[in-house]
């Protein structure tokens, strides 16, 4: 993953089927946390050479290698079932819902609204229904 300056959104790589957690930036530092879910988002709040500090959707920070890592944008359903519109307008038609813990890639968020993507199907949905993106980049 090519460095960028934090914070910024990634996620579990999705070839990694396994992700340590680390509580220092090396090897050498024990694991904390080990997700198995990938494409799960993270944000990125700090850079050491090859690792990356990261906060979960559960607030917990730890390091993680680079490589575990991708720059697909994901987003985490929270705050109960999401409805999934046919637009960005929450008078839209509504095509889906997703539960609490679905993951979906986002792309499109602007004016507090995300296209959702769950395995080809997508629909718009709240920002405040989803972890994995800052409320401010969406009022664009």
């Amino acid at each position: 993953m090519a460095q960028r300056k934090p914070p910024y959104w990634a996620s579990v790589a999705a070839q990694a089927n396994e992700a340590r957690m680390r509580t220092g930036p090396g090897k050498q530092f024990p694991t904390s946390w080990i997700f198995q879910r990938p494409r799960l988002p993270l944000r990125v709040i700090g850079v050491y050479r090859e690792w990356r500090k990261v906060e979960d959707p559960g607030k917990t920070q730890g390091w993680i290698l680079s490589r575990l890592l991708s720059p697909q944008r994901t987003g985490l359903i929270i705050n109960g079932i999401a409805a999934m519109h046919a637009s960005p307008d929450a008078n839209a038609k509504i095509v889906f819902r997703a539960a609490p813990g679905v993951v979906g890639k986002l792309s499109e968020c602007a004016r507090g609204w995300c296209l959702f993507d769950v395995n080809g199907q997508m629909g718009y949905v709240e920002t405040s229904s989803i972890w994995g993106v800052d409320v401010e980049e969406t009022r664009r």
